[in-house]
């Protein structure tokens, strides 16, 4: 159902271009997870459902993967105003 976008999203990790925000990198270190295993969860990944901000009507995207240490993991991710890939937190499931 998803698929354009996870591609799209795939393409800008691939490319490095995406920005981790403050609270995605405290949650990957909470739950020992290294930037690596973020890549890898988001290339092996699959959305599993599209959110919409209430306020702002942003889309934002339940991504489930797996980190390189096989453990199942979530990331919320969106586009920002200009089209830039933010992850918004990392989480072990």
């Amino acid at each position: 159902m998803f698929e354009r976008i996870l591609r799209r999203m795939q393409a800008d990790i691939r490319d490095g271009a995406y920005t981790l925000s403050y609270h995605a990198r405290i949650e990957m270190e909470d739950d020992a997870f290294t930037v690596y295993d973020l890549e890898w969860g988001m290339l092996s990944g699959t959305i599993v459902e599209r959110q919409r901000d209430r306020v702002t009507r942003e889309a934002t995207y339940r991504i489930r993967g797996i980190a390189l240490d096989e453990r199942e993991m979530e990331i919320i991710a969106k586009r920002n105003a200009t089209g830039h890939l933010v992850i918004i937190t990392v989480y072990e499931l």
